[in-house]
């Protein structure tokens, strides 16, 4: 099972390893496009830290991200599951699994980037500011720059098995399955679910805090427990099993994505 993530705008403080090797990084298809995306953000964030700003959507609180940016090439690198330390990671809580889940999680796991396009969670990369909305002077709108590119990469990544989509719209705007990768894929989205006290009525609304550590969870359910649905309606079974409220929609087509619901009733 191929599991797609979106990575978080937290991250860690500093790198602590050898500096970036980008021909290191998994999906080698994908390195010439990292590589043109990082000089030129690179040289954005050295030659003028005020339209490095302005492109990369920061606040002046944020300034010192750009320094970071600055010396990418040279800066200390960690495992990406290490550099991401927003919700979904820290419910995930990757060093805390044991050794077989992960090595599942190593395997199974890919963290979508508007630097990187995608990467595992063992490659080594450094702390970065980059989201995937961002528009740079040159290359232009990373979504559409990495759509591109992804269509020859990912479905290899895929292997044949089950695709858990958790990833949010911008970072699904890089790449969509299709054709019969597409009917191998579950898209997943996280609602809570309230009860009105007086006219008894459900409300459901998507609460963005808790569908992250929902999302978190889950993936630490499923590498835990060893699953390896083959397809997405044993992975709706698999989750039911593992205690999550879930609501599937079978596509019409076979080459249309699943939809399913995991409805929740309390939020920590």
């Amino acid at each position: 099972m191929l599991v797609l993530l979106p990575p978080s705008e937290g991250k860690s403080a500093s790198g602590r390893g050898a500096p970036l090797k980008l021909e290191s990084l998994s999906l080698p298809g994908l390195t010439g496009a990292r590589s043109a995306v990082l000089d030129e953000l690179v040289e954005l964030c050295v030659a003028d830290e005020e339209k490095a700003r302005e492109v990369l959507g920061l606040s002046e609180g944020l300034r010192g991200e750009i320094a970071k940016n600055a010396v990418l090439r040279t800066a200390g690198t960690r495992p990406a599951g290490e550099i991401y330390t927003g919700v979904l990671y820290d419910a995930l809580d990757l060093a805390t699994l044991d050794t077989a889940a992960r090595r599942r999680a190593g395997k199974s796991l890919l963290v979508f980037s508007g630097l990187w396009g995608a990467v595992r969670v063992g490659d080594r990369i450094p702390p970065y500011r980059c989201s995937m909305g961002v528009k740079l002077p040159g290359l232009g709108a990373l979504g559409a720059y990495w759509r591109a590119r992804m269509e020859s990469v990912l479905p290899e990544a895929a292997d044949g098995g089950t695709v858990l989509d958790l990833r949010s719209s911008a970072y699904a705007a890089a790449w969509q399955p299709n054709g019969e990768l597409a009917g191998r894929t579950a898209r997943v989205r996280v609602l809570h679910a309230q009860t009105d006290p007086v006219t008894g009525v459900e409300k459901r609304s998507v609460v963005s805090h808790f569908n992250k550590a929902t999302k978190g969870r889950l993936v630490r359910d499923l590498l835990t427990a060893g699953a390896r649905p083959k397809n997405p309606a044993a992975l709706v079974e698999t989750l039911r099993q593992l205690g999550y409220v879930v609501e599937a929609t079978a596509p019409s087509r076979a080459d249309r994505p699943w939809a399913l619901d995991v409805v929740v009733t309390e939020i920590h």
